[in-house]
């Protein structure tokens, strides 16, 4: 199998999830996308893939507590379209839509629920140092990504209808439940690979920050930075199998101060802010310029400012396929071609 072989990294889960029941937020920004350094000049990239997340479980710094709903999940699509302006610079275009964002809550009546597009990510990657020999391939990769919010960050549902005028009161929805968190940020990716021919195994780590901006309500959830080391290796010529484990931490959240987080929110933002260690087994199956691949999340260590959900369900699967645009003729037609 070729090294494109798509290994996924899922640096955030959903910031829902990884910002607790107290300070959740959209979908991550670059969730399901492939650890990846640049693609080949001219060489487009497409690719699709269905995220679900759940928790039931809940944390006090690190020992298990009540929980403080029943359960929350998402059912998520996340695409992103790339293409290779030269060898070393690559552009992609990526976004998602939540078909589902629910919060059940103990009183299975009291239920949040939302749905809706994300974000749209653009995310520029440079390949910095690449080089290659007949036993070894060695390359850096840096990227800088904006982050733009198109959906909703202050949905509403309806918590209490009149029954003699049957006028409808509403609230503002838990950011558990939002699409968008409603801030534009900065993303920071740094990506190390060193693969060795022969054997088609290879060592890979990738770096990422998330520099979150100020949302219309006067909110600021928690910079976000992860830091990934994988192995990987090619079985029967298109088997990928792929171990990750991967470290993260989310800041608190910040506010302005004139506005009452909890009384309008439902937000505690002390009880924000995490550190956690996954381990992420992966696999893929690639046939000519299409691969389909799939990972599970297994949380490892958690630990949480006083009283969280954590992660505990994440699946992801996902298709991409990659194929070369050609160059124009005189009559100004273009195709493609296959790798």
């Amino acid at each position: 199998m070729k090294k494109f072989l798509v290994i996924l990294f899922v640096y955030a889960t959903l910031n829902g999830v990884s910002q607790s029941c107290c300070s959740g937020g959209s979908g991550s920004p670059i969730a399901g996308g492939a650890s990846q350094g640049v693609l080949q000049e001219r060489q487009m990239e497409l690719s699709l893939n269905y995220q679900y997340l759940g928790t039931d479980r809940f944390k006090a710094g690190d020992v298990d507590t009540a929980r403080l709903f029943n359960y929350l999940y998402s059912h998520y699509l996340y695409g992103r379209v790339a293409y290779g302006l030269t060898k070393n610079l690559t552009l992609s275009i990526e976004s998602g839509y939540f078909l589902t964002k629910t919060e059940i809550a103990l009183h299975k009546k009291d239920t949040f629920s939302s749905k809706g597009v994300g974000d749209l990510i653009i995310f520029p990657r440079y390949n910095v140092y690449n080089r290659n020999t007949e036993l070894t391939r060695t390359e850096i990769t840096l990227g800088l990504g904006y982050k733009i919010p198109l959906g909703k960050y202050n949905d509403s549902n309806v918590v209490y209808q009149n029954p003699y005028t049957l006028k409808k009161y509403y609230a503002t929805n838990p950011p558990t439940v939002q699409p968008t968190t409603g801030s534009q940020d900065f993303i920071f990716y740094g990506f190390v690979y060193r693969g060795w021919v022969e054997t088609k195994f290879r060592v890979f780590a990738n770096l990422l920050y998330i520099k979150k901006g100020w949302n219309p309500l006067g909110q600021k959830f928690g910079d976000f930075a992860s830091v990934g080391l994988f192995a990987g290796k090619t079985i029967f010529k298109r088997i990928g199998v792929t171990l990750q484990v991967r470290a993260e931490w989310i800041d608190k959240m910040k506010y302005n101060h004139n506005i009452d987080m909890l009384a309008l929110y439902g937000i505690d933002v002390n009880s924000t802010g995490s550190k956690k260690i996954f381990a992420v087994p992966q696999l893929s199956y690639s046939y000519k310029n299409f691969t389909v691949y799939g990972l599970g999340e297994i949380p490892i260590y958690q630990y949480v400012n006083r009283v969280q959900a954590v992660s505990y369900y994440n699946f992801i699967a996902g298709l991409t396929y990659r194929f070369y645009l050609k160059k124009s003729d005189d009559s100004g037609e273009t195709g493609n071609s296959t790798q």
